[in-house]
């Protein structure tokens, strides 16, 4: 096996850990739809936003994870990856230091994290978007 192959392997790995990871969540999300939008408006950040918020977070999630699954849009999609998982580090690292509430709006499994274990797991994925796009060739015609 060459390195190139090594490197196609190991970002279909990586777009199927995303696509695993955005496709569950965001069903999660819908199929419990008026508990996440609960959530949403009881963060001290979002509440203004929340009704619209509810419904952009899953539908995002779900295209970047088509997307992942399109050889021809992958880059794109590990970029809107490594964009919407560093948000929501982000959102975790302000609420968490900034708020004396802080509510858990993620859906299934990953709702039962402590805030430090779901830090950890967004770290994990977001040097696993980095990752990928290093290794993805910029020519996606052959990917």
């Amino acid at each position: 096996m060459t390195m190139r192959q090594y490197h196609r392997s190991f970002i279909e790995i990586i777009c199927f850990l995303f696509i695993f990871l955005f496709s569950y969540a965001a069903t999660s999300k819908l199929m419990d739809f008026d508990r996440f939008k609960i959530q949403i408006g009881q963060s001290p950040l979002l509440t203004v936003y929340a009704g619209w918020i509810a419904w952009v977070i899953p539908v995002v999630e779900l295209l970047i994870a088509f997307l992942l699954a399109v050889p021809k849009y992958r880059l794109a999609a590990l970029y809107g990856s490594l964009g919407l998982m560093s948000l929501f580090t982000m959102y975790i690292v302000v609420t968490f230091n900034f708020s004396d509430y802080v509510p858990c709006s993620c859906g299934g499994i990953l709702g039962k994290l402590g805030w430090q274990e779901h830090l950890v797991f967004n770290v994990i994925f977001i040097g696993l978007a980095i990752i990928g796009i290093l290794l993805k060739p910029s020519k996606t015609i052959s990917s």
